[in-house]
């Protein structure tokens, strides 16, 4: 799962107009920005098995501090204070929306992944696997980001640029769901994952720019 990620970055955003699409596109992969930094450092390990599911050459085997439950939960509980740190985020609602933000990616993750997630530590590992099925897994992506995509559509004036951005990463999902080749090394691995959430990010300030002023 990749881009399907972003689809509660805008669902998020139309129910609260504070968190920007750019924050809360971070907070959905936050615990995957956090997952290639720890892999780089030689925190957590992953490596590459072509072939050990039809959608991801990734064998995740120790990743506690980011993709166990109890990490989870911790990463959303440090946005919520985190939330509370800056005077035009801060607020329950907002706090308690980009926590959640944040958790949707280990709820995402629990339904496409093969049994790598802990509940802590690297203990009682679950996954329901549906990586093992590419097409379905694919198009589980797709509803998902469209369904998030389509409730922001909804609250913004200028729909142009968000339905050319939805498109594109739709393509970036095919193009990595069916034609890329696996990457060389898990080093490899990380330092695309986090140029993409940088990325992508940026578009979706982009993106969002000038929708806040007539939202209202």
């Amino acid at each position: 799962m990749f881009t399907g990620h972003y689809g509660p970055s805008f669902a998020a955003n139309a129910a609260e107009k504070r968190l920007p699409l750019w924050l809360l596109f971070i907070a959905v992969q936050f615990i995957d920005v956090l997952w290639a930094i720890f892999v780089l450092l030689g925190i957590e390990k992953v490596k590459i098995v072509p072939g050990i599911t039809a959608a991801s050459p990734l064998d995740l085997y120790y990743m506690p501090y980011t993709h166990s439950l109890v990490g989870a939960l911790c990463w959303s509980a440090f946005a919520f204070a985190f939330c509370q740190l800056i005077p035009r985020w801060r607020g329950v609602r907002t706090g308690l929306i980009l926590a959640a933000a944040v958790f949707s990616h280990w709820v995402i993750d629990l339904i496409v992944h093969r049994p790598d997630l802990a509940l802590y530590d690297s203990m009682y590992k679950m996954g329901f696997g549906l990586w093992n099925y590419r097409v379905l897994s694919f198009v589980l992506e797709m509803a998902i980001l469209f369904g998030g995509g389509w409730m922001y559509l909804r609250t913004v004036p200028r729909r142009g640029k968000v339905w050319a951005f939805l498109i594109f990463l739709a393509a970036f999902q095919v193009f990595g769901t069916f034609i890329v080749s696996p990457p060389p090394n898990y080093r490899a691995e990380a330092v695309s994952a986090l140029l993409s959430y940088i990325v992508l990010a940026a578009i979706a300030a982009w993106v969002d720019r000038g929708q806040t002023a007539r939202r209202a």
